[in-house]
């Protein structure tokens, strides 16, 4: 069976398959409804079969899937360590650690992994963990948005164009906001952030960056 493949494989020191393992691990309890395609995609496909079938392949627990997330995220592993990071954020299996939750999402966007560049730059808009930060979660935004990641194209349009209906200026390009927002508008694997998006287009319609773009 692939979870008990897997623990042997991880049990010898398998990066991957200590993440997959961890996945397994994991998947008696629910993620929040996000979508992790991508660098990602085999371990949520894992995730999706364990749900569609209603059962466990091993028990659910949340500090075995952290310590083995780990031993991959030490490895250098980005999914193991977007999705440590994850659990250090929300405290699941780990006491809850923003700060390492900071470290995780940037050591695996530091290798390109569009989520958690997405991830890093809200906890910067929050302050959470790092001095909020508009300008860095712009950058760090703005390079998630470049790869594809919808949530942070609609959060980056978002964001522009609220500062500007407040008469705040931003480090945006003109257009950029409106740019951004139409690119989550017309995606079509999250359907949530798309209607956002859409909405978003109608409410600040008559704002320069809109109607230029």
């Amino acid at each position: 069976k692939p979870a008990r493949l897997y623990r042997l494989a991880a049990d010898q020191g398998h990066m991957r398959a200590q993440s997959n393992f961890a996945v397994f691990c994991e998947a008696g309890k629910l993620f929040p409804a996000r979508s992790r395609a991508g660098r990602h995609g085999r371990a949520v496909q894992l995730r999706d079969l364990l749900r569609r079938r209603q059962r466990r392949a091993v028990p659910q627990d949340n500090r075995e899937a952290a310590h083995l997330y780990r031993l991959a995220a030490e490895q250098g592993y980005a999914a193991a360590q977007f999705n440590l990071a994850i659990l250090f954020e929300q405290g699941r299996g780990v006491p809850q650690d923003v700060g390492e939750a900071v470290r995780y999402y940037r050591l695996a966007g530091e290798q390109g992994d569009d989520y958690a560049l997405g991830n890093l730059a809200l906890l910067y808009v929050q302050g959470r963990g790092v001095p909020q930060d508009t300008v860095e979660a712009i950058r760090l935004y703005r390079l998630a948005a470049e790869k594809g990641h919808v949530q942070s194209q609609l959060n980056l349009g978002l964001l522009f164009l609220q500062a500007a209906a407040a008469g705040r200026a931003l480090p945006a390009a003109p257009g950029e906001a409106a740019r951004f927002l139409a690119q989550a508008a017309q995606q079509t694997e999250d359907e949530q952030s798309r209607l956002k998006a859409l909405a978003a287009l109608s409410e600040y319609a008559h704002e320069p960056d809109v109607v230029k773009a």
